[in-house]
């Protein structure tokens, strides 16, 4: 049988400890729902929290892989559209070409085609200087420049695009930049001269396509494994609010009887008094 005392009372010691336990749960449970996350800091739990650290450094660096990747893809696509445009100045320069190369051609026709030729030959130079994004021109014969990429949240790993030389006189375009078909054998000379031209440019756009596709490809991935990252850090430090809002009525419930509780045991010490009358 417990000794009855004035100066302890066991019981009222316990329900303050039940209630002081009960106010600690209810607090956490309440901080979940206000913040939306089960482990907010440190403090909630450590080992959790610095794993989703780790992943949210890694999710926050794949943003810059993204916008690398997106302003490469610009570069290259700037550098396909005016390839393309030379590509169609070099199919039209054929033609003229072709037509001067005619030997009964005369000669107010051919002037007049050796002037098409050569505005052709200069738009070339006006296309190729002009293809530039960001700073950065892929085609052009002086500095040109290769795409490198991020591809990796570490920075290690990088895709490449080579960079094509499609000025004139250039390994590509192998028209002079002072061609001209003022004569018919010129004219017929430039016609095998552009033919090699041609395919030049369509191998150089075919790798420059490929880069693209690549680099395309590549921010499609990194986007799906961030949100793959991000999704991996909510299941690890998000709170289920409908649990934790069953639960806090669970709580809110048993503070009440806990003050209650304690309200009685505070009041046991008062029938000692009885004792004496």
């Amino acid at each position: 049988m417990p000794m009855n005392s004035v100066n302890t009372n066991v019981g009222a010691m316990v329900a303050l400890q039940n209630l002081n336990k009960t106010n600690t749960d209810l607090n956490t449970t309440q901080n979940r729902i206000n913040t939306g996350l089960k482990v907010g800091s440190a403090k909630d739990n450590g080992a959790i929290w610095a794993i989703a650290q780790n992943q949210r450094s890694n999710s926050g660096a794949l943003n810059a892989v993204k916008e690398s990747l997106s302003r490469s893809i610009s570069t290259v696509d700037v550098a396909l559209s005016a390839g393309e445009s030379v590509s169609d100045l070099l199919l039209q320069m054929k033609e003229k070409s072709l037509a001067a190369s005619d030997t009964t051609l005369d000669a107010a026709s051919r002037t007049a085609l050796n002037d098409d030729f050569k505005a052709l030959r200069d738009q070339i130079t006006k296309v190729v200087t002009n293809a530039v994004f960001n700073g950065a021109n892929m085609i052009t014969a002086t500095t040109p420049t290769t795409v490198a990429a991020l591809a990796s949240s570490d920075g290690v790993n990088k895709i490449t695009v080579a960079a094509q030389n499609l000025a004139l006189g250039g390994g590509n375009v192998t028209i002079a930049a002072t061609a001209s078909i003022g004569t018919q054998t010129t004219a017929a000379a430039m016609i095998a001269t552009i033919n090699t031209s041609i395919a030049n440019v369509s191998a150089a756009l075919s790798k420059l396509g490929t880069g693209s596709k690549a680099l395309s490809s590549h921010l499609e991935f990194v986007g799906k494994l961030q949100d793959s990252i991000d999704a991996g850090v909510g299941n690890l430090v998000d709170a289920d609010l409908a649990k934790e809002s069953a639960k806090l009525q669970s709580l809110q419930t048993k503070q009440q009887l806990g003050i209650q509780a304690l309200s009685i045991a505070n009041q046991s010490s008062g029938t000692i008094l009885s004792l004496f009358r």
